[in-house]
Formats: C-alpha cells, structure tokens, sequence
C-alpha cells in the first residue's frame, strides 16, 4: 500500500542485536545498583539516590551550599550525598568537622575530586600533592617563606611600605567614590610577588594588569553554577562542551607567566644568594637532581609558584573588600576601631604587629570580618586515605569528604551572635579578645599527614 515507506521495523538479524545491547545495558545497570547498596550500606545516611544521576537533582549547583544545609537538617550533622556516581560524606556543625579533620587528620588527609582543577595541577604543586611529594614540597615551602620572612618581622616593613602605595592611590580618587577592588589585589599580590617572583609591580605595570585579569576572571570562572555542577558530576559531563573548559586556559595562561619568570631566575642565578621562592627552588632542584625519588621538579616549582600566587591574592584582597564593606555597613564598629587605632598607634606612625595584643576590639573585629566573610564555605574537598570508622560507619578508602566551614562559621552552639555582624563573638564578658576553636575561614586541622596546627 505504501510503496516508498522505508522498513521501520528492525530486520531478522537486528533484533539479537538490539537484545544483547539491552541486556548488557541492564546488567550494567543491575551491578552498579548492586555496588551502590553495598556501599551505601557501610556509609551514613543520606536521601534515596537515583541511579547514574545520585542525588543531583536534590544538590541544587546554584544553591550548593544551601541543598547540603537542608539536607542536614533531616538527616544530621553526618550524612551520604551521591554526586553521580560516587558517594561523598557531607559534615556539618563544629563537633563532627573538628572530630574528622582535627581528632583524624591523618585518615582525612588528602584532596577530594576538584575537576575543574585536575587537568591543570594533575597532584602537582603544593596545594593539591599528596603522599611524599606533599611532605616534601610543604617541608620546603614553609621554610623558604619563612626565610623570606613570612610570619616574622621583616615583612611587616613590606606590608607597611605597601599599604602606603594603596593610599597614596586612593588619595588619587580626590575623595570621590570608587570601587578598590582592583586596587586591593594589587597591593595585596604585590606582598607575594616580593616574596615569590623578588620584586614588587607598579600598579600600573601591563605585565603585571594582565596576570591580575586572568586570576580575577579564573576565580570568576570557578565560581559560576555550571562549574560547581562539573564538579560535583564530572563523569557525567565530562565530554560535554561548557565554560569549565575556559579554567584550563586561563590557568595555563598563568603558569606560563610562571615559567617564564622561572627561566630568567635560571639565567641569573647566584646559588650562594637566593632572591625569591623561586630561585631557592632551583638551587634545591640542582641539590637533587641526582635523587630519582626528589619532588622537586620544574613542574612542581612552576604549580607551587601558582599556587602560591593563586590562593594568597584571592583571599586576603576578598577578605579586606568585605572588611570595607561590613565597617560601612556598621559604623558604630568603625568608630570604635578609630577609636582604639588612635589610641594605640597614633597618626604619626604606621600599625605593627606588636599593637595587636594591646588593640582587642580591633583584633576581635578582623576575626569577625574573616568569620562572616565566608569565603570557603564548603571547604576544599577532601579525602579519606584508607578504610576508617566513623561514628560507628564505615567509610571506603577514596569517598570525598565536603566539610562545611560554613556551618561551623555559623555554628549557634559556637558563638554567642552567630547570624549577625558582632565583633563580641571573639570578646569575653571583660572585653578581652578570646579565640574560639570553630574560628575555621579556610579549614580546620591539618591537610595530609603530620599536619600543622591550622592550615
């Protein structure tokens, strides 16, 4: 009857075909509900999950943190989501992420699935190393930045001197009304870069514009919804086009500044006079370039250079913008502060570190900035290093762990005054400042083994 009509039904030799194909997809679909229970079975509760998806469409990529929250609020401080295909334990409140990260450092040691971030780092770098190479590398960068003076007094004259260059540009603005974004990180990366790369940039140096672009724009990048999302269902996605594709690009970008700066230190390096981190890396690097078991390596110099750029810039330039912002928003705070400053340092003198103990509602108002900052709110991810118990569940070898700061931040049973801006949550009843153990603004514990007080 219909002639041109083209065979829609499969053909004789097809149809064993097509049932094959079904039945390996079942069977596929059977075992990884089978592994599913099983190790959901070991893990702590969490909400039914779907198969392949988990729970994704309950962890909302716009609202991550606030999904978590919620879901905490049903099933506890100690709970399973399944991002996709593998499961992560969620921790919220003081008690539980004190109890993993401070009372098990060990066993929550290493760094959880960050996608976004592997195709660039790939275990390299201090930050995201782990084992051996993370002991070494940690070793090392601690002692060369204290070398150059981190945490002692000779670069609190850096910091001073620095702090002049930013008012001297804000006093360009003639009192008129700015954004000090851009002039926040330059002050603040051109603390690093002393350190780092050896010298400090003009504000308005091209090289130096541009490495601050590509930073803001990668965090810019990080941050959006459809990166949080290829984070948490990477397998999912992994081949699907998208902006989290744009991260590689911007990093690489970076690191190659990095390695070019490494290659000029090479040129001119004295081995009896170190100028920066990076000639101190090379001078290591040419101590052990005989050790096949070293970690230290150009690609582990050029990441550790990154990382140490990256991460510093970004939090203390975010930290002093929210400073700004909630000291405008609570002048009766500023006033105090003017107060105590005038007090304690003066006008004819720059701040030092040795007014800090004399200076505690000042001290208690910076820790209260930092607090309702909450620049990390879920923490870097996490990973559990070998089978362990926890509160009487079983957690593999391998699941990622998200430890919300946010929540411990926040913690009511923490602070007298948790949901508002209050300096008084780090001030006791005589007005002294006091330190508080859920005071965690970018983690608790130590990250790896033999880990340090804070990290």
């Amino acid at each position: 009857m219909f002639p041109d009509c083209p065979q829609v039904f499969p053909s004789a030799t097809m149809a064993p075909v097509l049932v094959a194909l079904l039945a390996l997809l079942a069977l596929a679909l059977l075992a990884q509900l089978s592994r599913h229970r099983a190790i959901a079975a070991r893990l702590p509760p969490g909400p039914p999950a779907l198969p392949l998806l988990g729970n994704l469409l309950q962890v909302s990529p716009f609202r991550t943190l606030q999904s978590l929250l919620k879901l905490s609020d049903r099933y506890g401080p100690v709970f399973t989501v399944w991002l996709g295909p593998r499961p992560v334990l969620v921790l919220c409140g003081t008690q539980a992420v004190h109890e993993a990260l401070v009372g098990n450092p060990e066993v929550f040691s290493e760094c959880g699935q960050m996608p976004t971030l592997e195709s660039t780092f790939r275990g390299y770098g201090v930050v995201f190393a782990d084992g051996e190479r993370w002991r070494q590398l940690r070793r090392f960068s601690l002692m060369v930045l204290r070398d150059f003076g981190m945490g002692r007094q000779s670069i609190e004259s850096r910091i001073q001197e620095e702090a002049q260059e930013l008012l001297h540009e804000f006093q360009k603005t003639q009192r008129k009304p700015f954004d000090p974004t851009f002039l926040l990180s330059c002050a603040v990366s051109n603390i690093i870069c002393s350190i780092v790369f050896g010298n400090r940039f003009q504000y308005q140096d091209p090289e130096f514009l541009e490495l601050l672009r590509l930073m803001n724009e990668s965090f810019r990048e990080m941050s959006t919804a459809w990166a949080q999302l290829y984070n948490m269902a990477e397998p999912l996605l992994k081949f699907v086009p998208g902006p989290h594709r744009r991260i590689p690009q911007l990093l690489g970008t970076m690191r190659s500044f990095v390695a070019q700066r490494v290659q000029d230190n090479a040129r001119t390096l004295d081995p009896h006079s170190p100028r920066d981190f990076i000639d101190a890396f090379l001078i290591q690097m040419n101590k052990e370039k005989d050790n096949p078991k070293s970690e230290f390596t150009m690609e582990n110099l050029e990441l550790t250079t990154l990382n140490l750029f990256f991460a510093g810039t970004e939090t203390v330039s975010s930290t002093l913008r929210f400073g700004l912002l909630f000291l405008m928003r609570h002048p009766t705070v500023e006033e105090k502060i003017f107060e105590e400053i005038s007090q304690v340092v003066g006008f004819g003198r720059a701040p030092a570190l040795a007014d800090r103990s004399l200076m505690p509602f000042t001290d208690a108002t910076i820790h209260e900035i930092q607090r309702c900052s909450d620049l990390i709110p879920m923490n870097v991810p996490h990973r559990v290093t070998r089978d362990t118990e926890f509160r009487g569940f079983c957690i593999p070898k391998g699941t990622d762990v998200y430890p919300l700061l946010s929540s411990v931040l926040n913690d009511p049973e923490s602070f007298k005054n948790p949901q508002n801006f209050d300096p008084g949550n780090f001030l006791d009843e005589q007005g002294r400042f006091q330190r508080n153990e859920a005071f965690v603004p970018f983690s608790a514990g130590g990250h790896h083994k033999n880990p340090p007080k804070s990290h």
